[in-house]
């Protein structure tokens, strides 16, 4: 019986780029996102129907479940949202930022959504009362992607000002940053436990900072998922690959072929058995991960072919592990990925700080 990652099922329906994807709490359904303006809800059950909400009036760029809702962002020339009761079907729009939004994420008690926006700003919402709650406004540039940390008392956010900005939620205010980005910050995330932030963009340059650079794709990063455990992450490349790296060990275990053209979309399921992955072919494929399961030290020493062959390949040999950096300047190319391990500080306003340190 093989342990290595498999395609289970190949969903068709989307018309265009598939941009992204989130699977429900329960595990029983997968949502997607796509430059044709339509949302998918797939059931992972057999012989369950899919679903197909529209309404959307230009390109949907984010979808996030929540324990009760489900809401998907999207990009339109008004400032509109597209909110969707998820056991209803209902709709309700949010007029939330005066230009395109570009992610959005409820935070992990349910009770609350980040969304970040073309307007330079990051916004939090009530999600009961749809109720606006507060800005977080230091960007200088667009904002391409918002997190909350899985404890919710942070979020992290990036964009073409070439910075990383983490905010405390209680206070409101910037706590840190991270500069010296040559080009975009594209994607941030937190890992399951909030102790490491990962991100990704174009050209990155890093200074002074105790940190790990990942030398993962030959060209840009487009997304990136952690595992549930925080062991492990999948990240999805302009080069049509994925890889799924081992962040215990430091090395790329997998690389995963199967879309034709950019991958735009990853995601972990929530018990971390499944991944889905689309991108600009259109394709939407659902994958069983199995790898949580391997012996490493065996991987690299097995030589007979996969199974699956035209979809996984072996780590290859030149693969960099992660390089810890400390107080120097260094320089990503838009095919690494930027992992800081944190540690948090209570200083004596009463206000969090954050501190980069190496912890592996």
């Amino acid at each position: 019986l093989t342990k290595d990652p498999t395609l289970e099922r190949h969903f068709k329906g989307h018309k265009d780029v598939v941009s992204c994807a989130d699977f429900s709490p329960n595990n029983k359904q997968l949502a997607t996102g796509s430059c044709d303006k339509n949302l998918m809800i797939w059931n992972l059950t057999p012989k369950a129907r899919a679903f197909r909400f529209v309404g959307h009036t230009d390109i949907i760029t984010g979808v996030h479940f929540s324990p009760k809702w489900f809401l998907s962002g999207i990009i339109i020339q008004r400032p509109d949202r597209l909110t969707v009761d998820a056991q209803k079907g209902e709709s309700t729009v949010f007029k939330a930022h005066t230009a395109n939004v570009r992610s959005v994420q409820f935070s992990n008690d349910g009770q609350r959504l980040v969304t970040a926006s073309d307007d330079k700003s990051v916004k939090v919402w009530g999600v009961e009362r749809k109720k606006f709650l507060y800005s977080l406004n230091r960007h200088t540039n667009w904002v391409h992607c918002a997190r909350f940390s899985p404890d919710d008392r942070l979020v992290a956010s990036c964009g073409d000002d070439r910075t990383v900005r983490f905010w405390d939620t209680s206070s409101r205010q910037c706590i840190n940053i991270f500069t010296d980005y040559v080009g975009s910050a594209t994607f941030v995330d937190f890992n399951s436990s909030g102790t490491c932030i990962a991100s990704s963009g174009t050209n990155l340059v890093l200074k002074h900072l105790t940190c790990i650079c990942l030398a993962v794709h030959r060209t840009g990063v487009n997304c990136f998922s952690f595992h549930p455990s925080g062991n492990y992450m999948i990240s999805g490349s302009s080069d049509s690959t994925m890889k799924i790296l081992d962040l215990l060990e430091g090395r790329l275990i997998y690389t995963l072929h199967g879309h034709k053209g950019p991958v735009l979309a990853v995601a972990f399921s929530r018990d971390g058995d499944l991944f889905a992955s689309g991108g600009a072919d259109s394709q939407v494929l659902m994958w069983k991960t199995n790898f949580d399961l391997l012996n490493y030290r065996r991987v690299t020493e097995m030589l007979r072919p996969l199974p699956y062959c035209d979809a996984v390949s072996r780590p290859e040999r030149q693969t960099k592990t992660l390089k810890p950096i400390t107080n120097q300047a260094f320089v990503a190319s838009s095919g690494d990925i930027i992992l800081t391990y944190i540690v948090f500080l209570r200083v004596a306003s009463g206000r969090l700080n954050i501190k980069p340190c190496l912890h592996l």
